[in-house]
């Protein structure tokens, strides 16, 4: 099943809150959510990856997408 929404399935995202979420799709389909946390990535729950579809949040991109640790 390939996804078609409008979200990207995979991206990073900064929520209203001020949260950055890194979210990855694996080959077969799995959601990944990672949320930085006093710069490092750490693992969030699966249950986050709503949060991208809410209005209030952005997709990061350019230079503030650079600058996160990889």
């Amino acid at each position: 099943m390939t996804y078609s929404g409008g979200v990207s399935p995979s991206g990073v995202y900064r929520t209203e809150q001020g949260k950055t979420l890194r979210i990855t799709e694996a080959d077969d389909g799995a959601l990944k959510v990672e949320v930085l946390q006093q710069g490092e990535w750490t693992a969030g729950s699966v249950r986050m990856v709503g949060l991208r579809l809410s209005p209030t949040t952005t997709r990061v991109t350019g230079a503030e997408l650079r600058a996160l640790p990889a």
